[in-house]
């Protein structure tokens, strides 16, 4: 590895900005935190801290979304887990933040509100421009240490990423560095043919890997499902109607260029459920209308994509078929991470929503590699350079040279 870790410093009685990624599913009628495994890797970096002051720091969800909440529920589970206190501030660089950093003893940790309600961390910025952010410098004066564990949100340019190891030294916790080993060993074992699963709803990151996995020889099949399935089948013609989508023109005008392209490497749906008065109802995609509501893929979807990932060297899964966190619309996710499972192919799953689903369902130790990383871990797969790597190396390389 080119980068430091945990065990390149004297840790004990630091400052550290530790930056972790937390931003775990969240019930969408309730608030609550449905899926915990991204906390529970942020304590296995935390037992390494026990005589440091820790500050950490995370997002979760999106602005407008349903899962943009604060830490507070985020603090209560992981002290729960830790057996610690964990301070909570409801602030990230004003006052009250300042004073709580300044105020912590060796053995604190304390928990930061979520980063987004900052602007500045809903935009992409240069390392060189992310230094400059009034978020650096109002809280990089406070630190001695910044670690950088935050692998699930490592393809992001954010200033709490990229920013804060312009300024100071910087290593990689625990989980980034085992993500970075593991996969790479995981990746000079993988062999043909490679079959990729994708769902979700962040499409416009997704088309973006598409591309370069095929490229680079990573996706040989590829089954769609989720809201990028939907886009992919109005590409084709198979929706006749709108999707009521962000950037429904744009990302559907690059899935039929791609699909041209590349016409015998997609597979969609040929069946999906809808949602009819809170009842799942099973139909073939050519029978679809305007109005209904697509929740999960249908069985005849399932058996297909099963076949495809029986035959595979290489499977990796990442985003879920539907609206997994609702009862009775996790069929498709729950099949086919069964199928995944099932598999004697090298299996790689992907994504918080999935590594949620794997604990749910106890298929998680038929997988060779779980990873809460979702679009970071398909990007990283396609040998694509991750700014939150990038930034430790560059901090690696000014230690060396100081």
């Amino acid at each position: 590895m080119k980068v430091r870790t945990l065990d390149d410093f004297d840790l004990a009685g630091k400052t550290i900005y530790l930056r972790v990624d937390m931003n775990c599913p969240i019930d969408p009628l309730t608030g609550d935190i449905i899926g915990t495994k991204r906390i529970e890797e942020v304590a296995e970096t935390l037992h390494t801290m026990k005589d440091s002051k820790v500050v950490l720091v995370s997002h979760q969800g999106r602005v407008g979304n349903s899962d943009y909440i604060g830490m507070n529920k985020h603090a209560v589970v992981l002290e729960r887990m830790l057996n610690r206190k964990v301070k909570y501030v409801q602030d990230v660089i004003g006052v009250a933040a300042h004073n709580t950093i300044k105020d912590l003893e060796d053995g604190d940790i304390l928990l930061l509100d979520n980063l987004r309600l900052c602007a500045e961390e809903n935009y992409e910025f240069t390392p060189h421009n992310a230094a400059k952010t009034i978020m650096v410098q109002r809280l990089a004066k406070l630190f001695d240490l910044c670690v950088l564990d935050s692998f699930p949100s490592a393809h992001r340019s954010h200033p709490s990423i990229v920013g804060f190891p312009q300024v100071m030294p910087a290593c990689a916790g625990r989980i980034a560095e085992r993500e970075i080993r593991n996969l790479n060993e995981i990746m000079t074992v993988a062999k043909a043919p490679h079959v990729v699963v994708l769902g979700g709803a962040k499409v416009p990151d997704r088309l973006e890997a598409i591309r370069l996995l095929i490229q680079n020889g990573r996706a040989d099949h590829i089954l769609l499902t989720g809201v990028i399935g939907n886009v992919f089948m109005r590409a084709q013609g198979r929706i006749r109607y709108p999707l009521g989508i962000k950037f429904e023109d744009d990302v559907v005008r690059k899935a039929h260029r791609l699909i041209g392209e590349y016409p015998d490497v997609f597979s969609t749906p040929v069946d999906v459920a809808v949602r009819e008065n809170d009842t799942r109802l099973e139909m073939d995609v050519r029978k679809l209308v305007e109005g209904e509501q697509i929740v999960d893929v249908g069985p005849k979807t399932v058996e297909h994509y099963s076949k495809i990932i029986s035959s595979a060297g290489t499977v990796f899964i990442s985003g879920p078929a539907g609206n997994f966190e609702m009862e009775g619309f996790d069929v498709g996710t729950r099949d086919l991470l069964r199928a995944v499972s099932k598999s004697m192919a090298t299996t790689i799953v992907s994504g918080g929503h999935l590594t949620a689903a794997l604990k749910k369902y106890g298929m998680d130790a038929h997988i060779n590699h779980i990873s809460t990383a979702g679009g970071a871990l398909v990007l990283y797969l396609t040998g694509a350079k991750l700014p939150m790597i990038q930034a430790l190396e560059s901090a690696s390389e000014r230690l060396s040279t100081a």
